[in-house]
C-alpha cells in the first residue's frame, strides 16, 4: 500500500454533518426559534 492511497482516505470533503464542531447551543436557539414562529404562525392562521 503506498503513502498515496493510506491517506486518500482522510482527504474527504466535509460535508457539515452532525460531527462538525461548532456552537452547538445556537443552534439549539435557532432551532426553537423556528418552531415558535411557525406555531404561532399556524395558529395565526386557524389551522389548528
Amino acid at each position: 500500500m503506498t503513502t498515496t492511497t493510506a491517506t486518500a482516505g482522510h482527504l474527504r470533503a466535509r460535508t457539515g454533518g452532525p460531527k462538525d464542531d461548532g456552537p452547538k447551543i445556537l443552534e439549539h436557539v435557532m432551532g426553537w426559534t423556528f418552531v415558535l414562529v411557525l406555531a404561532m404562525f399556524v395558529t395565526q392562521l386557524g389551522l389548528v
